[in-house]
């Protein structure tokens, strides 16, 4: 289908379904997903940032851009070290293909190889786009093939990925992410919650596509999983602008040499069940924590409240989160986090 990113970058396996889907607004689109609706079947309308949020966003890419950087070079030679120069680059439309560019530029540049980097649909209760997984299986061997995310909140798509491709004999499931707060992989960048600045915009800084799409009236059963292509906002995008300036950070040294944040015991999942039964929630999807859920609430759904660890009250990091808060008056609270810096926490629409 059509993005702004270059072909050679990527191979984005979906299907455009541009003026097919009427975006619901936000609080619909939430009642309609809590009543039992899935949130494949919608798209959300596209926030549209305020110029003070753009000052955010650019504060924030020129601060974070180096700690992304070091994340994806550390996580690119952890995947040359383990998979090796016939690695067939997967990422997980669309958080995970701004990471997989970035990665296969890191490995052009260091290691002299051309990956293969393709984007394929993943979506929660839906699992894994099947037609996708037969395209690549007729192209690549099953071991070639490695999945990459943005980052792991909790670990939900980890987990579905792994259920998934329990039918894909030889396909691992292991999961490569820049960041993984929540502590379930050792195939990423850092332990470190720390803001990629790619989770502070939607379409804009995503090849100007739409979150993946899955409704039977629209995605036939040889078709891919869809997606809508926002080419009305070509003149805001920020794709590439995004990708050149965590390139130009990156270093070619050994990055395994460099001290990773120890993981905190337990997990981040068992650590959102507590936050759970401490905030009388009864639907952990509910729960998303770590920077780039807290500002996937912010920008998409219908938020309650933020939980902030007090240490970071004032932390840079968190400026884009502050200030969607206070745009859409959703209040924040202090609270002690182990795997993350924040969380946000979903309106449960019943109570409104």
């Amino acid at each position: 289908m059509q993005s702004s990113y270059r072909a050679e970058d990527v191979t984005l396996l979906l299907k455009d379904i541009t003026e097919l889907v009427k975006p619901s607004p936000t609080e619909e689109r939430e009642k309609l997903i809590q009543a039992g609706k899935h949130y494949c079947e919608m798209l959300p309308i596209e926030y549209v940032p305020t110029e003070k949020y753009m000052e955010v966003y650019q504060e924030a890419l020129a601060r974070f851009a180096g700690p992304t950087a070091d994340a994806v070079g550390k996580l690119s030679d952890k995947i040359m070290e383990r998979r090796g120069k016939n690695v067939v680059l997967v990422s997980l439309a669309r958080a995970g293909i701004p990471i997989g560019i970035l990665v296969k530029h890191f490995i052009r540049k260091k290691y002299g190889i051309e990956v293969p980097h393709y984007a394929v649909s993943i979506i929660r209760g839906r699992g894994i786009d099947g037609n996708a997984m037969r395209y690549l299986l007729e192209r690549y061997e099953p071991a070639q093939l490695l999945f990459v995310d943005g980052w792991i909140g909790k670990g939900a798509i980890l987990g579905e990925l792994q259920k998934a491709l329990a039918e894909y004999k030889g396909v691992s499931a292991e999961l490569a992410a820049a960041a993984d707060p929540a502590g379930i992989t050792e195939l990423c960048g850092t332990h470190e919650d720390i803001l990629i600045p790619s989770s502070c915009l939607n379409c804009t800084v995503s090849g100007l596509i739409s979150r993946t799409f899955l409704r039977e009236d629209i995605i036939g059963k040889d078709d891919f999983h869809g997606a809508v292509y926002y080419g009305e906002l070509r003149d805001a995008d920020l794709s590439y602008e995004f990708i050149d300036a965590i390139e130009a950070h990156f270093t070619y040294g050994t990055y395994s040499e460099r001290q990773e944040k120890q993981i905190e015991e337990g997990s981040g999942a068992e650590e959102v069940r507590e936050l759970a039964n401490i905030f009388g929630i009864n639907d952990v999807n509910l729960i998303k924590p770590g920077i780039g859920e807290t500002t996937r609430v912010l920008l998409r759904r219908v938020p309650w409240k933020i939980l902030m660890d007090e240490q970071y009250r004032e932390d840079a990091q968190l400026a884009h989160i502050r200030r969607l808060a206070a745009e859409k008056q959703v209040p924040i609270e202090y609270y002690p986090l182990k795997h993350y810096k924040c969380c946000g926490l979903i309106k449960k629409m019943a109570d409104t």
